[in-house]
């Protein structure tokens, strides 16, 4: 195991009771009850130590700490960091580590960042020590295992060792699955997953340091007492569950078996129909020309606005310099045609003259065939003389009938060197002497273009920074207008976000893929925290619009925090650190788990462990997926264990089938659980859906039938019929009867029955 930086010991704060002392001195006061507690406190607070490992694995953080003040694992699901490690700088201010421990095979950017922090000698208040351990201690499976097979009080002995994974994947997720940071929507990529190598290297760490046993004997070993999650704050979690159920990403297969390999596409989400990027990041972000004209466009708008303001300071003269240069250069419309690098004329006198002399050769060639059939047999009618890069000048004649074996292929004078095509190709001592003369032009001229190339990159990389300062600000800029424009064509309008506030308002929402696909959308409001309660139970018949609603909630509140209009009249949205979701069971044969125990363990379980005050948790249909009874006593004990957390109790709703939830009142009374119910009515034989939501009364007696608000809507459609009728010109010759009953008076007529 090596190390970088020193381990800062900790200086005694007076003597001890066997110190010799010198003179006389007064007799020291006995402290108080109270005065030795605090004292207790502080010397506890002083001895405290963190031990911190972090992996960072293609641009995505994992992170670990182990607090000895109350022998706890802390661990931070995988989030995206910037080459600078920004991330991780935050984390280190936040926690102050005394130990930093990662793999000896690392990232240059990690290595680089880990030697300036050892070299911070007036780092305050210490200057944590950086331990390197061999990469092979950080391997998934093997920290899989390590975590699994660990010793931990807080697990009862009595447990079997399924149970014991059972309840540890609840706590710890395994897949660890990524979450993309607030102002970026992109797709999450399934990597190797950082957060379990963290986990399984601090164990690793801990064992062989003996952290806090390093009297104890040897089978003793280092004490957990728990595994919690951290985040950062102004960071929101969400998992590849929510991401999922909430349609926020959507990829689909081709549909062609054969084009499976070709990738994945963008099926019906919230990122298909928001994204309307025009560039790609790293790829075809702007030709820098098109970065200055965009300069000049942000300094003639308003300056207040942060991004205008970075953008027309950033986009120096560097831009200009580098448009220049690349454009006196590059042949672009020369580099299409032959899909690769070529300069222009003009830059290099060796590269034209070698171009001039194979853009000549055709011409050339055709003499020299000429030449060469004149001493061909008479029998040959015609030949060519050819030029293959990397191999050189061939003579080409066609294969005649009599040469069927490969013996009938010699020509006297001549080398054969293959069959292609039905023509044989061969070397004679013309073409040699063009070999020697003229040698391999293409590729001579390829390779000193290469070369120009390298040293073009060479003079824009002297640049590099104004040209990454560019790619990011004109990202930003390319995210916003997208966004604004998907918010002027669906009709979304501007959420205010208030940290202040607690809780979710949201007036006449819509879901913003279902109205894109339902040719009526009724849109609904939601009101959650203060007065209106945290804790929303959703009833209705099936099909009317309870799924609908949570997940409606739930991308509204998403949209909001990553900076996008919303789809709703009003919308002001508090403080959220997470959303958690339990509406589609993830079904898999290789888990070995029943549909119930993945819903219980891996879903519910995250929302019970990991929801705070501040999080959003949405639950569709708990507990169906086993009997009645014991599903309704799950939901029931899942809500009133919230419940007792009291004003802490997160923001949730709750759609069930479950009646006897309410008319058994299963959870407690009082402000923080609110009843809805979806408005249906019954029409003979038939159940009309509203898809409106509305208080439902705690006794549990039947809805009533919203007859007015039915009455109203036929009292509307009809009206509009009459109006298409009144306005209807009989004796227009273009009139059609059939199409204007098939098209106008059908539809609306429906509508009324």
């Amino acid at each position: 195991m090596a190390s970088l930086g020193v381990n800062p010991s900790r200086t005694p704060q007076g003597t001890g009771p066997g110190a010799a002392s010198s003179g006389f001195s007064s007799p020291a006061p006995v402290p108080g009850p109270r005065e030795a507690e605090e004292e207790e406190v502080e010397e506890e607070e002083e001895l405290a130590e963190i031990h911190l490992c972090v992996l960072w694995n293609s641009g995505y953080m994992g992170i670990a700490y182990y607090d000895t003040s109350d022998s706890t694992i802390h661990f931070m699901p995988d989030a995206p960091d910037h080459e600078s490690l920004k991330l991780l700088q935050r984390v280190l201010d936040e926690i102050n580590p005394q130990s930093v421990v990662t793999s000896a095979k690392q990232d240059e950017n990690m290595t680089r960042f880990l030697g300036k922090l050892a070299s911070q000698e007036h780092r305050q208040p210490k200057r944590p020590e950086i331990v390197f351990l061999p990469s092979v201690d950080f391997g998934l499976e093997i920290s899989k295992q390590r975590l699994l097979s660990g010793n931990y009080s807080f697990i009862p002995d009595s447990m079997t060792a399924t149970e014991k994974i059972l309840f540890l994947s609840s706590i710890i997720p395994f897949d660890c699955l990524l979450t993309p940071p607030g102002l970026r929507l992109t797709p999450v990529p399934l990597l190797i997953p950082s957060q379990v190598r963290a986990l399984g290297g601090l164990l690793k760490f801990l064992g062989r340091r003996r952290i806090g046993v390093e009297l104890e004997d040897c089978n003793v070993s280092v004490p957990i007492l728990g595994f919690k999650k951290f985040m950062l704050t102004h960071l929101v979690n969400i998992d590849q569950d929510t991401y999922s159920v909430l349609q926020i990403f959507k990829s689909e297969s081709h549909p062609s078996a054969y084009k499976v390999a070709s990738g994945l596409k963008e099926g019906l989400s919230l990122f298909g129909i928001l994204n309307r990027c025009r560039c790609k990041w790293g790829e075809k972000l702007l030709t820098v020309y098109g970065a200055l004209g965009l300069r000049d466009a942000c300094r003639s708008l308003p300056q207040s606005i942060q991004l205008f303001r970075d953008i027309a300071q950033e986009f120096s003269d560097d831009l200009h310099h580098i448009a220049s240069l690349i454009g006196k250069v590059v042949d672009f419309e020369g580099s299409l045609a032959e899909n690769r690098f070529t300069v222009l004329p003009n830059i290099d006198p060796e590269i034209d003259e070698k171009k001039r002399r194979l853009m000549g050769l055709p011409s050339f060639l055709t003499e020299v065939a000429r030449k060469e059939l004149e001493n061909l047999d008479s029998r040959i009618p015609s030949c060519s003389v050819i030029y293959i890069p990397l191999i050189g000048f061939l003579l080409s004649i066609p294969r005649l009938p009599f040469m069927v074996e490969a013996s009938d292929f010699e020509i006297n004078g001549l080398d054969f060197m293959f069959l292609s095509e039905e023509k044989l190709h061969y070397r004679s001592a013309r073409t040699k002497e063009l070999d020697a003369l003229l040698g391999d032009l293409h590729c001579e001229i390829r390779d000193q273009e290469t070369l120009l190339m390298y040293q073009l990159q060479c003079q824009v990389l002297a640049r590099a920074a104004v040209l990454t300062q560019v790619l990011d600000l004109a990202s930003r800029l390319d995210v916003l207008l997208a966004l604004a424009s998907a918010a002027r064509d669906y009709g979304y309008s501007r959420p205010r976000y208030s940290p202040q506030v607690l809780g979710v308002r949201i007036q006449n929402g819509r879901h913003p893929l279902m109205e894109l696909c339902a040719r009526t959308f009724v849109p609904n409001s939601t009101e959650c925290g203060g007065d209106k309660g945290r804790v929303k139970v959703i009833t209705g018949p099936n099909s009317s619009g309870k799924s609908i609603y949570l997940k409606q909630v739930g991308l509204i509140t998403f949209m909001a925090l990553v900076g996008s209009f919303v789809p709703a009249e009003e919308a002001e949205i508090g403080a959220v650190d997470a959303i958690f979701t339990r509406i589609h069971s993830c079904e898999s044969i290789s888990l070995g788990l029943s549909t119930f125990m993945i819903d219980l363990n891996q879903q519910v379980a995250k929302a019970v462990n990991n929801a705070t005050a501040q999080s959003l948790v949405l639950i569709d249909e708990f507990g169906k997926g086993t009997n009645t009874v014991d599903g309704l006593a799950l939901l029931a004990a899942v809500l009133r264990h919230w419940l007792a957390r009291g004003p802490t109790c997160p923001h949730i709703f709750v759609a069930t089938n479950f009646l006897s939830l309410v008319q058994l009142q299963l959870l407690p009374q009082g402000p923080l659980v609110q009843y809805l119910t979806m408005e249906t009515c019954e029409d003979g034989n038939d159940l009309v859906f509203f898809y409106q939501v509305s208080d439902l009364i705690r006794s549990g007696k039947p809805i009533k039938p919203v007859k007015d608000l039915l009455k109203k809507n036929q009292m509307e459609n009809c009206q509009t019929l009459v109006d298409k009728f009144m306005k209807l010109d009989l004796e227009d010759p273009n009139l059609d009867l059939n199409v204007f009953m098939s098209q106008e008076v059908l539809p609306a007529a429906t509508s009324i029955l």
